[in-house]
């Protein structure tokens, strides 16, 4: 099954309407049209099967178009993060082997000085749309389900960036098991803020209601007013955000009214126990969390939206995938215990592109490991410790960043906090908070260390504390500690 049909496989009533974007619509004929003529575009163009495509764009409809013309054409969309430098952008170009960039005039301008970059830039100008809508009928390569038909390039948190190569199969069975655990419907309105070039963005927030025949509301980009707005006019039940949104939609809660709005499922980063207890107790209805990876399609659990959801938990699987905790030695751990959290199911990864050695390290044994730590309690749910790489050490104790960063956010002057380990030349290690203070309040290190003393062992207590306006994030919203180490 070619993904690019997605919307095809439960006969859609061609006159719902597909896509929502700044006041125009699209019916699903007139999505399955375009999808039609730019991969006949790009067949005349020359595109071979497998050949990889870059697309830098903004959320739009565009960028739907072409993520999937591509693939019916027989190649490997490669979306960009945009927010990105243009030398991490100029490394994933050429470590992917792209031929060609689909862009519109404004992004081309920058990529147009990126040194050394052999590449076809096919601009979406008032021309090059002419040229695609009449393009004539062409024959596409045979696509099948194993067949990699996206690169989607890690956030290098370890490293360079790496190329997850994922099939049809992947996503279409990701999309699947997300429909099993869910009841979402033809007449649900799902909002596209989060980026489509991000995996939670475009499978959860594009592929899913695309299945699923609702209607996707998509915004060019996070801006809090016309979110807000968004939620409140435009009869949006589904919304799909990181932490950080949620964060303002509280700020702004007295202007704030959903009077559409079922679900709200939180994803990227983990989010505090505060912030979901609030949003619940002032929009009367919980925020759902889950935890996926780019590997992963990327979803790998959620808390149920029917039944007992556990705040602090990322939830238990979705159908159809298996999710352990490992030791070292790939042994699996009894509840209560923390290790590796380790996915298998149909949503995982062929491999990562020209990575063999990592692509056998991630997949030992047929489990992805995710490189994230955790536990399970005896009811199944999972709970997130912190990345295996970000375990701190003092002293010969273990430190899990997550659970300092819980204690602290529970804290009223507390609105954010981040923690990493520091070099110490007697410990090994020590812990170093990163904190934004609530609105309104000036935490400092005393106070803060009091507070922490009642609730953590001595070893975990930070000895050293940044108080800061905001803290660094990536485009899904998760902070980035490589930047504050």
């Amino acid at each position: 099954m070619n993904i690019s049909e997605i919307h095809k496989i439960r006969g859609r009533d061609g006159d719902r309407t597909a896509i929502s974007f700044l006041g125009r619509k699209v019916a699903y004929a007139g999505l399955e049209r375009h999808i039609e003529q730019y991969a006949r575009f790009l067949a005349h163009r020359g595109l071979t099967a497998g050949e990889r495509v870059a697309v830098a764009l903004p959320n739009c409809p565009e960028f739907v178009y072409s993520y999937l013309g591509i693939v019916r054409a027989g190649g490997v969309s490669l979306p960009l993060n945009l927010l990105q430098t243009p030398q991490e952008i100029l490394f994933i170009l050429k470590d992917s082997g792209a031929r060609r960039l689909i862009t519109n005039q404004a992004i081309a301008r920058q990529f147009g000085q990126l040194p050394g970059l052999d590449l076809s830039l096919i601009i979406l100008d008032e021309e090059t749309k002419k040229e695609i809508s009449s393009a004539s009928p062409a024959t596409f390569p045979d696509t099948e389900g194993d067949s990699v038909c996206t690169f989607l390039y890690t956030s290098g948190t370890t490293g360079r960036p790496k190329a997850a190569m994922l099939t049809h199969n992947n996503l279409l069975g990701n999309v699947k098991s997300m429909d099993d655990v869910s009841d979402f419907g033809q007449d649900d309105n799902f909002l596209a803020v989060l980026p489509m070039f991000h995996s939670f963005g475009w499978t959860v927030c594009i592929l899913l209601p695309f299945y699923l025949g609702c209607t996707v509301t998509i915004m060019d980009n996070f801006r809090p007013k016309d979110m807000l707005q968004a939620l409140s006019t435009q009869g949006i039940t589904v919304f799909c955000g990181v932490p950080s949104m949620f964060s303002v939609l509280l700020k702004m809660r007295e202007k704030a009214s959903f009077p559409a709005l079922k679900f709200a499922i939180s994803g990227g980063d983990s989010i505090s126990g505060e912030v979901m207890n609030a949003f619940e107790q002032h929009f009367h209805f919980p925020i759902v969390e889950g935890y996926g990876l780019s590997e992963a399609s990327p979803v790998v659990c959620l808390n149920p939206l029917y039944g007992i959801r556990k705040v602090g938990s990322i939830g238990v699987p979705i159908s159809g995938v298996e999710v352990k905790i490992f030791n070292e030695w790939d042994e699996e751990l009894p509840p209560g215990e923390i290790g590796e959290l380790v996915v298998k199911g149909p949503n995982v990864m062929k491999g990562y592109y020209n990575r063999e050695a990592e692509t056998g390290e991630a997949l030992r044994g047929g489990w992805l490991h995710t490189g994230d730590l955790a536990s399970r309690d005896e009811d199944g749910y999972f709970y997130i410790a912190g990345r295996k790489k970000e375990l701190i050490i003092t002293a010969g104790f273990n430190v899990y960043p997550r659970e300092v960063e819980e204690v602290l956010t529970y804290h009223p002057s507390v609105a954010e906090a981040a923690v990493i380990g520091i070099p110490h030349p007697l410990k090994g290690e020590v812990v170093k908070a990163f904190i934004v203070p609530a609105e309104g309040h000036s935490p400092d290190r005393q106070q803060l260390s009091r507070y922490l003393k009642e609730n953590l062992a001595l070893y975990k207590i930070p000895e050293e504390y940044v108080f800061a306006a905001e803290l660094p994030r990536g485009a899904s919203g998760k902070i980035l500690k490589r930047l504050l180490k």
